[in-house]
Order: C-alpha cells, then structure tokens, then sequence
C-alpha cells in the first residue's frame, strides 16, 4: 500500500477490510491482550472518569475492559451524537442498567439523559477508536471529524500546567501505516495502544 498516494478515503476503505477480516478467535485474543494492556497503564489505574467506545465494524472490543472498569469501582461513559450542535459528541455514564438506542450510524449509544452527562473537562481518560495510525501519531477516524472536534479544546491547552483528560488511540496492530496523509484540523493522539504494543508520541 503506497501511503503517500493513498487517498484518505482509500486508506479508510483499504484498513477498515483488513479489521474486518480478522477471525473471531483474532478479534477474542487482541481483546484478551488490550485489557492486559489497560489494567497495567498508570493513566488508567488513576483514572476514576474513563470514555470509551462500543466496538462496531471490527474495531477493537472494549466490553472486557468496560466490566474490569465497573468492577473496579470506575466510572464509565460512552459517547453520545449532540442532538443540536452538529458534529459534537456528548459522553453520557454506562453501568447494566443504561438505556441504549441505535444512533444514525446504527451504532448503540445511551439514550439522551442530562443528568447522566459528563463534560469533557471531568473525564480522566478518553479510549477513541481510530480506522488508521501512523508512526507520528496521526489518527484516521471514520470521516466524521467527530473526535477531532471533541479534542480540539485538548489539544490547544494540552502543554498548558493541568489537562485532566487524557486521550489514548486504541486499534489492532494491522491499522497501523508508515504514514497517513494528515489535514490542518487532525488532532495527533499522545499514545495508541494495539495488542501487542503501547505507542508514545
């Protein structure tokens, strides 16, 4: 695959089949070792606020590391599509017993409930997922633009003295490439974790 050459779009296209294509058994063992990975990170142990994803279309699954989080007594929050402010995310609290509907991607999300909300200034950690990664930290998301806006406050203030939030790329280690073409409002992540390797930037 020629990265430089690559469209963006091609590049999503190219990846997202190889994420695909893992087996069910690949898809049990990276989730087996991402959860090993997590448990052991510093930001996590200290983290009380963790954002997170519900896997969907091959992307690395986080239920594993959902249940240690609850039963470690952490807070868990999934993002929610701003009903209004058009390509925002909300995070909303997730426990057994939250109210989940289908947004427009057809992906699970918590159904709007204000006093479940969590602002980004009091989470601790946000897991984003990411279709492609590159040596320097770029991240390739599904096209959306909805985690580069999220992050682009964080990102502005992030060598300021007290950013709380704290965000990690989580993908399989076939969604990494030598370099991915990047565009001016493309927030680089610090660090993206795969199953068998932890990146810093």
């Amino acid at each position: 695959m020629n990265d430089q050459r690559s469209t963006r779009k091609e590049i999503r296209q190219q990846v997202r089949l190889l994420r695909q294509q893992l087996t069910l058994e690949q898809q049990q063992q990276a989730t087996l070792k991402l959860v090993t990975q997590l448990v052991k990170h510093p930001k996590i142990i200290k983290a009380q606020h963790i954002a997170l994803y519900l896997a969907n279309d091959g992307e690395l699954d986080t239920q594993a590391f959902i249940h240690w989080c609850w039963q470690q007594n952490k807070h868990v929050y999934l993002p929610v599509i701003h009903p209004f402010s058009k390509g925002q995310l909300l995070f909303l609290k997730y426990n057994q017993n939250t109210v989940m509907t289908n947004n427009k991607y057809g992906i699970k999300e918590p159904k709007l409930n204000i006093t479940q909300l969590c602002l980004l200034s009091q989470l601790d950690v946000l897991l984003t997922p990411l279709v492609a990664f590159d040596q320097k930290g770029n991240r390739l998301g599904m096209g959306g633009g909805f985690y580069d806006r999220t992050l682009a406050s964080w990102y502005k203030h992030k060598n300021k003295k007290q950013p709380t939030l704290y965000p990690i790329g989580l993908a399989h280690d076939c969604q990494q490439l030598a370099s991915i073409p990047s565009e001016s409002w493309d927030i680089p992540l610090p660090e993206i974790i795969t199953p068998t390797k932890c990146y810093r930037f």
